[in-house]
């Protein structure tokens, strides 16, 4: 590689020596989803990567879908940019507490959200996401108890969506969405009164209630991009504006700040940068490794996911 030569450069070289495939969260920096192969949400490029014949996935987002990937790809290497990109969610449940939750009550069906680590997928019956988690916990016999983990806010809109009186949601939450609150909302619809509002189920119940479309990253992109509509406001992270603008171009998109840092961004995903995805490529590593143990015993109720109609 020439001296001259450009950090982009770089990758997209060690890209090709490393046989890499450079997968995109919606979230991440524009930069780095103009290098990628495929942006998505995390499932949705952990499915990419099995349609590939290289040896490494290079994964731009959080730990947790790194891991997704390398549980639907034992067989390839797996690296992040940046092994300190984590999820709160992630964080507010250990598989310790879903092991004790379920020596308590060995009945109910544990329906883990995919924003969790490999060790709490793998003490769990059945994984959702967020576009798909209606589906998972209808799919379930009515008279069976459900503990829906990690996210209060999606188990509590799953909760009223399915109407299941049986279900126990855990308190977990997302630093970015929970933070929005419904009078930011009212506040930017008397600003953008022709704008219609997109929200990801991981916002609260007072900004779902005043919603127009209440969906996945993706459904949202999808949803805008379709809509005759030509203004929005946007409640996910504010990285999904490149996908936005790629797909639905001349369309207006608008973004609250929230209580924290007066941002719409996610910090976990902002760690990831041009340079350690150079690096990562370079050095393979941060590197995702997972015990056959925790391979196997989370790559079944993925698959049970996945086979849900």
């Amino acid at each position: 590689m020439i001296a001259t030569a450009t950090i982009a450069e770089e990758i997209l070289e060690l890209k090709k020596r490393r046989r890499a495939i450079l997968l995109a969260h919606h979230y991440q920096e524009t930069e780095i989803q103009e290098l990628a192969d495929a942006i998505g949400d995390s499932l949705e490029l952990a499915r990419k990567a099995r349609e590939f014949d290289g040896e490494v996935i290079a994964f731009c987002g959080v730990w947790f879908m790194a891991e997704t990937a390398k549980i639907l790809n034992p067989e390839r290497t797996v690296v992040v940019p940046d092994a300190e990109a984590g999820c709160s969610l992630v964080e507010a449940c250990s598989a310790a507490q879903v092991r004790a939750w379920k020596r308590r009550r060995p009945d109910d069906v544990v329906v883990s959200y995919i924003n969790t680590s490999a060790e709490v997928k793998a003490e769990s019956d059945i994984i959702c996401t967020s576009r798909n988690a209606v589906k998972i916990v209808n799919s379930i016999p009515a008279e069976k108890p459900v503990l829906f983990l990690p996210d209060l806010n999606l188990g509590n809109y799953v909760k009223k969506e399915t109407g299941r009186e049986n279900m126990r949601v855990w308190q977990g939450a997302c630093i970015v969405h929970a933070t929005w609150h419904a009078r930011r909302l009212a506040r930017a619809r008397e600003q953008h009164p022709e704008a219609l509002v997109a929200a990801h189920p991981e916002c609260g119940a007072d900004v779902l209630a005043m919603a127009d479309f209440i969906g996945s990253t993706s459904a949202i992109i999808e949803w805008c991009v379709s809509s005759p509509a030509r203004e929005f406001i946007i409640m996910t992270e504010s990285g999904v504006t490149h996908s936005l603008h790629r797909l639905a171009p001349g369309k207006k998109f608008f973004f609250l700040p929230n209580e924290a840092c007066n941002c719409s961004e996610c910090p976990y995903m902002k760690r990831n940068t041009l340079e350690k995805l150079r690096d990562c490529l370079r050095d393979l590593k941060p590197q995702v490794e997972l015990p056959e143990r925790i391979l196997r015993g989370a790559l079944a109720p993925i698959e049970r996911m996945l086979a849900v109609k």
